[in-house]
């Protein structure tokens, strides 16, 4: 029996696709630069016994399988393997459970981040893990790449929100990890392992999640620099002096000139970077006051506070635009996520700059600055090979920056097919050998997501 029959074996008809102009369009995420090869079958199942047959017929037919959400990633961990099984769990999406007393969520993985959030404020509580591509992205997805978001300096990424997981492993078997309450340090914590696995390791078909309290609603402040050191000394003071901001985000020149000119935002030329800063404590305008303070210190031409919900979104609108506006310079770009202390930020960002001038590409870069996550976008033509060459080129060098400077290659978008060769590099052989290790233990067939990571 071949492997398509076996799937129908023990899936119904509308979840196996197999015309290749429909399964053609499952081969990637948003990643570029990132090989993709052709799936054999897509597969959308909506329980966990359908998973589990999925991996039972590949473990028996020794077929690779590649777990998807939303496909909103940007290292290419979500690409499709020539004759893979493609396992999309956008379909498995309901909200199993949500408990205030205990405030915790229980989802299944293809649930929207947006949508979890909106159900749990109608609860009085908050989701915080809030990527960017939030209206998109899947929780799923969002525990595979262990996502951040721009609340991540006061609240942490999405590892510090998942307490428990339901996870197919590779041949089939379901396993059970972490727990349901505040408290538990029972064995191994499995469950921080799946976390960032990026589908390496088994298939979370469901999770439970932790919640807080709904905060106040944010103040913002937007403050002007003649010079990104400037910038970043005020982000080093604002943290130093103890202040919790829920937001604290930089742009540097050249994304500050794209949003300009694409949203007419009326920055002067003279800025260099902007810095906004928020927060949601029951004085946000005292903390603003204290914040501008420091920045004006630190050498801003200008501050600017809001005094509404209304004014800190129109604050805001900037930083929310970048991605956008940096899109629309050439045809292409490359997102990195390299992350490196908040002492080295000025320095992160210089060299960047410096690389652009020496590649002569236009690279734009916004950072969630509050816990030093940059996010260098190289804007290029992929329709000119030596621009693609020199893209690439830069990008290995940012990332090597942020190595020299004490950091990490991805904070928050993973390392998936982008990034695999600079894990190595940052791990060290033995670090390598026992994750390998790890990946050996739980799928000795070497089925499940292959080629990424390693």
């Amino acid at each position: 029996m071949d492997l398509i029959a076996r799937l129908r074996a023990g899936l119904p008809g509308e979840a196996i696709l197999t015309d290749p102009d429909v399964t053609g369009s499952y081969a990637n995420d948003m990643a570029s630069f990132c090989e993709a090869g052709t799936p054999a079958v897509v597969v959308l199942p909506r329980t966990v016994e359908q998973v589990q047959h999925v991996m039972r017929t590949a473990s028996e037919l020794r077929v690779p399988v590649v777990p998807q959400g939303a496909r909103t990633g940007l290292s290419g961990a979500a690409n499709a393997s020539d004759g893979c099984i493609v396992l999309s769990l956008v379909k498995m999406d309901r909200i199993v459970e949500i408990n205030p007393v205990d405030r915790i969520a229980v989802v299944e993985p293809g649930v929207i981040n947006a949508v979890l959030s909106r159900a749990v404020n109608e609860h009085g509580l908050y989701y915080p893990p809030d990527p960017s591509s939030w209206e998109q992205c899947s929780i799923g997805g969002n525990i595979g790449t262990a996502s951040g978001g721009l609340c991540c300096v006061k609240y942490g990424v999405t590892a510090e929100y998942v307490l428990g997981l339901d996870v197919v492993l590779a041949d089939g078997r379901l396993l059970t990890t972490g727990r349901r309450t505040a408290k538990g340090v029972a064995g191994y914590d499995l469950t921080r392992l799946f976390v960032g696995s990026e589908g390496s390791l088994g298939i979370v078909v469901r999770a439970v999640l932790a919640l807080k309290p709904e905060p106040p609603e944010q103040l913002a402040l937007a403050a002007e620099f003649p010079s990104t050191a400037a910038a970043c000394e005020a982000v080093c003071e604002i943290m130093a002096r103890g202040h919790a901001p829920s937001l604290l985000e930089l742009m540097d020149r050249t994304s500050i000139r794209a949003v300009n000119d694409m949203a007419q935002m009326g920055l002067p030329d003279s800025t260099e970077a902007l810095l906004l800063a928020a927060f949601d404590t029951p004085d946000p305008a005292a903390d603003l006051a204290a914040v501008g303070a420091l920045c004006t210190a630190a050498g801003a031409t200008e501050v600017v506070p809001a005094e509404t919900a209304a004014e800190s979104d129109l604050l805001l609108q900037a930083r929310r635009l970048t991605l956008t506006a940096l899109e629309r310079v050439r045809s292409a770009t490359m997102i990195d996520d390299v992350c490196v202390p908040r002492s080295r930020l000025a320095e992160m960002l210089d060299g960047t700059a410096a690389i652009a001038e020496k590649y002569g590409l236009t690279i734009g870069v916004c950072a969630h600055a509050g816990d030093g996550n940059t996010h260098p976008t190289v804007c290029f033509d992929a329709a000119d090979p030596d621009e693609s060459r020199r893209a690439r080129e830069s990008f290995d060098d940012i990332m090597a920056l942020g190595l020299q400077l004490g950091g990490t290659i991805t904070g928050e978008h993973g390392v998936g097919v982008l990034k695999k060769e600079w894990l190595a590099r940052e791990l060290g052989p033995v670090g390598v050998e026992l994750q390998r290790g790890i990946k050996d233990v739980f799928d000795p067939l070497g089925i499940l997501n292959p080629g990424k990571l390693f």
